[in-house]
């Protein structure tokens, strides 16, 4: 099962791009709403797939690549440990003595990693420079709108 780690680490990767050069965990965590060891664990994980570099006690966090480069499957990787990635669980300890019991694992075996691949596949194909474009296109039709009220 993905959890929140993963639209939390593009939480991060769109804040650094957009607030630029004025980035800190604490700055972040208070966007994410949880503590700063929080994302600065999750930076870490980022760091090490060389999606961001930062310097401890420096106010630079940044981006290693343009966001037009960076895909959310790149986040994905970044924060979703292996043996963890996945949208499914599949129930262990079924019976043996039942047909569906024995039978049921293997029979959504093709299903789920079919639609994992999908999944994988639309995260490859959207990248960091999106989410910002959608976010920014959101905050100026609200804008627009607080404007006419």
């Amino acid at each position: 099962m993905i959890s929140s780690r993963f639209t939390v680490a593009v939480h991060i990767l769109t804040f650094i791009h957009i607030y630029e050069g004025k980035v800190t965990s604490e700055f972040i965590a208070s966007s994410v709403n949880t503590n700063a060891a929080v994302i600065r664990k999750l930076m870490s994980m980022l760091g090490k797939a060389k999606l961001i570099e930062s310097r401890p006690g420096v106010v630079g966090i940044r981006l290693m690549r343009p966001i037009s480069e960076i895909t959310l499957l790149e986040a994905y990787h970044a924060v979703e440990l292996p043996e963890a990635r996945g949208l499914f669980t599949v129930h262990q300890g079924t019976s043996l003595k039942c047909p569906v019991g024995r039978n049921v694992q293997r029979a959504l075996d093709e299903p789920l990693r079919s639609a994992q691949l999908q999944m994988e596949n639309t995260l490859a194909q959207t990248t960091v420079e999106q989410v910002v474009a959608d976010i920014l296109n959101r905050e100026n039709d609200e804008a627009e709108v607080r404007l006419m009220i």
